[in-house]
């Protein structure tokens, strides 16, 4: 099977109408960078996407189409037989590096184009994407993993040792996670553009439904963070879980000072409490602050920043993002690390089409990395999944196990020509 043609497009959902995804830090439209492999057999295509936030997602499909070189033309099979060699000849182009490496908009890229070729993989095998990964032997699966940089932290034998030692034993866990699903939360209750009257109804509609682990945004003012606490808790009761999220607008004393201030709600973690680059800053917040946990992962460029957090024991939750580092192959590579440190691994999914990618790494973490549930959740945001051909299906409060052939990213052809900018129905009209 060739690779015959790559097809790009800018996506953007006008999400700032009714401000959801709104943060302190965010008020942009969700977007998606969208890569399509088209092969030379009709009907079997890889799809990838990277997630933006609408200004700026063409500079993201301007480097897709400057890493499209690696991928036209290639027979399916000898990418899959050097998955390792693959992912270095996109993060370690010659000309290409100088804008990186292995960082922004150009990872970001890399993501998409990965991505989409293991859910052509995937979907060749007749598999859903955790299934395929779950099935590897475990040194197969270790030979698709680059461990440029990080080798001080977790070696390839080491991460061989980790599978082999759960082998045995993931059948079991592939029944269970079949029979009852993944357990996630919500943050669609607590977005920080929502009025208050509107978190009240939101909060109620969830209890209703099930759900018993809630995220809320916090932001700048300290005393509109304490109302909204206040609020939410009230609406919960002192049984549910509450976590906050920062999105990186504090500064490490600021961080201190407001987390001290609201652990009065009991939050459970504090999530982008400051840059997402300052792994010194996390550790010494997360010191200052516990037991309040600090996560942290959905704007961590790449491997090499997650192993110095992982190192300086700056996190308790690994929060790793589907898309922002170089997709599957770095994702794998971040999750054996967390395995290592004994750190909780609970993807981030804030965003078009992330919940339908990390059900499957979390499935892979628990079924073939880490074997264990605790203190382990994943996020779940109820918005635009009506786009896509797979969408995650959610009971009680927990995420259904995808049994369709690929990564669950393709998004349906009319949603993709009305929502395509600037051209796309919705944005021409």
């Amino acid at each position: 099977m060739k690779i015959a043609e790559v097809v790009t497009r800018d996506v953007r959902f006008p999400t700032t109408r009714e401000r959801d995804g709104s943060d302190s830090m965010n008020q942009g439209d969700y977007s998606a960078t969208y890569v399509v492999l088209r092969t030379d057999q009709p009907g079997l295509e890889g799809h990838g996407l990277t997630f933006t936030n609408g200004r700026g997602n063409e500079l993201t499909v301007a480097a897709v189409q400057a890493l499209e070189r690696h991928v036209r033309g290639r027979r399916l099979e000898d990418i899959t037989a050097d998955m390792r060699g693959f992912f270095r000849s996109l993060t370690q182009d010659v000309q290409l590096r100088w804008l990186g490496p292995e960082k922004g908009i150009l990872h970001m890229a890399t993501g998409a184009v990965i991505n989409a070729v293991w859910d052509l993989w995937a979907k060749r095998e007749g598999k859903p994407l955790w299934k395929l990964v779950v099935d590897m032997p475990p040194d197969q699966l270790v030979s698709c993993l680059d461990f440029s940089y990080i080798t001080d932290a977790l070696t390839p034998e080491e991460a061989l040792r980790i599978l082999n030692r759960l082998a045995p034993t993931r059948p079991a866990r592939e029944e269970e996670m079949r029979r009852d699903g993944y357990p996630a939360y919500t943050t669609s209750t607590g977005w920080l553009g929502y009025p208050d009257e509107k978190v009240r109804r939101l909060c109620r509609e969830a209890i209703a439904a099930g759900w018993n682990h809630f995220k809320m945004k916090v932001g700048q003012d300290l005393e509109g963070n304490l109302q909204r606490a206040a609020l939410m808790r009230e609406e919960l009761g002192p049984g549910r879980v509450l976590m906050m999220d920062a999105n990186q607008c504090w500064d490490v004393g600021e961080s201190i000072r407001q987390m001290k201030a609201l652990a009065r709600f009991d939050p459970w973690w504090i999530e982008e409490p400051t840059s997402p680059d300052d792994v010194l800053g996390h550790a010494t917040i997360a010191k200052a602050i516990a037991p309040i946990g600090v996560a942290t992962g959905e704007t961590c460029a790449n491997r090499v920043i997650f192993k110095q957090l992982l190192q300086a024991e700056a996190i308790r939750f690994c929060q790793v993002d589907s898309c922002r580092m170089g997709g599957v192959n770095e994702a794998l590579t971040v999750m054996l690390m967390a395995a290592k440190f004994g750190v909780s691994v609970c993807p981030h999914a804030g965003g078009v089409g992330l919940c339908e990618y990390v059900q499957h790494l979390s499935l892979i973490d628990y079924i073939a990395l880490s074997g264990s549930l605790e203190n382990r959740i994943l996020e779940y945001v109820d918005h635009l999944h009506e786009h896509f051909v797979d969408p995650v299906r959610i009971r009680d409060a927990r995420y259904l196990v995808p049994t369709a052939p690929g990564y669950s990213i393709t998004i349906k052809p009319e949603s993709l020509d009305a929502y395509e900018f600037p051209s796309g129905r919705e944005w021409s009209r």
